[in-house]
């Protein structure tokens, strides 16, 4: 008798941890893509350190109840790119890019831009929203005015 309570309650904690776990999985993934940032000072910052795998990262600052985001990456050769994560030809379908490979893929329209060739002189169409940064040692700053600039995008 008690083996076969002891049975049923390793069952029950083999069931609970699984629907533990379950639960844990589907909030992680409710998060969405973005990271939450606020601005200090009029700058926003966001540690290079966060940048070192290579992977785009992509973040959302509120301004007056709209959402703005945008994606920051270190490229192969050590720069870094920071751009809206929209662009002037699809923001009105709001679906932004992904990162595929060393390329930015428009979820809207496929179109792919390098990584490396994002930047003040890759802009409109549908190149991803120039967004200006500046390195400071451990940090990339930018400016609050600047991601104000592009909220028309959101």
């Amino acid at each position: 008798m008690a083996t076969q309570r002891m049975k049923r309650g390793v069952w029950a904690g083999i069931v609970a941890g699984v629907l533990l776990i379950g639960a844990a999985g589907v909030f992680a993934f409710s998060l969405g893509k973005y990271e939450k940032v606020k601005a200090s000072n009029g700058i926003v910052t966001v540690p290079v350190a966060k940048l070192a795998d290579g992977k785009v990262h992509f973040y959302k600052i509120e301004d007056g109840g709209k959402e703005i985001s945008f994606f920051a990456v270190k490229t192969a050769d050590g720069s870094y790119k920071t751009a809206f994560d929209a662009c002037d030809a699809c923001f009105k379908a709001k679906k932004g890019y992904e990162q595929q490979g060393d390329k930015m893929n428009c979820k809207n329209c496929n179109q792919k831009f390098a990584i490396d060739r994002l930047g003040p002189n890759a802009t409109g169409g549908c190149n991803p929203g120039y967004l200006p940064h500046l390195v400071n040692g451990s940090t990339i700053s930018i400016k609050a005015d600047d991601l104000k600039a592009g909220a028309r995008y959101f």
